[in-house]
């Protein structure tokens, strides 16, 4: 895979992790629980890491990362978050959950990716990020009486 072709698709993880952190703060603000929002608040920050990380990969491949903004899909997830958190915690957890569930896809499938093996590690930092993300929604909607 060329320079152009890896920057393309490290594009298009960065512009699902500015959805995430559009749809996270969404979620943040309707949750009640602390200790739920202090998680969903850290993976924010997560995803913010992401994208300063992988934008500077791109711009290093000679590639010019995505903006600080919704595309068509992040204005969806975004609306469905809000839609969802406004029941509680609860559905802020739902939401999310179906959120990390398409960011966890996608980063399983960039580590199949032909790319540099530190480019490989940092995606696979990420993944496990992601992985961490969607283990705790889901064990918080288990445990949790919202």
């Amino acid at each position: 895979m060329d320079n152009k072709e890896i920057a393309k698709k490290l594009s298009s993880l960065v512009q699902l992790d500015i959805d995430a952190v559009h749809a996270y703060k969404e979620a943040i603000e309707k949750v009640d629980d602390l200790q739920v929002r202090e998680h969903l608040t850290q993976y924010r920050q997560d995803h913010e890491r992401h994208i300063s990380d992988l934008s500077a990969e791109i711009r290093r491949l000679g590639g010019t990362p995505p903006e600080f903004s919704l595309d068509f899909k992040g204005y969806l997830i975004k609306g469905f978050t809000s839609l969802r958190s406004a029941i509680g915690t609860k559905g802020a957890l739902n939401a999310m959950h179906t959120n990390e569930k398409l960011t966890n896809k996608e980063y399983e499938a960039a580590k199949y990716w032909d790319m540099s093996p530190d480019l490989k590690q940092m995606i696979a930092l990420a993944r496990e990020d992601e992985r961490r993300h969607l283990e705790y929604i889901e064990r918080a909607l288990e445990e949790k009486p919202h």
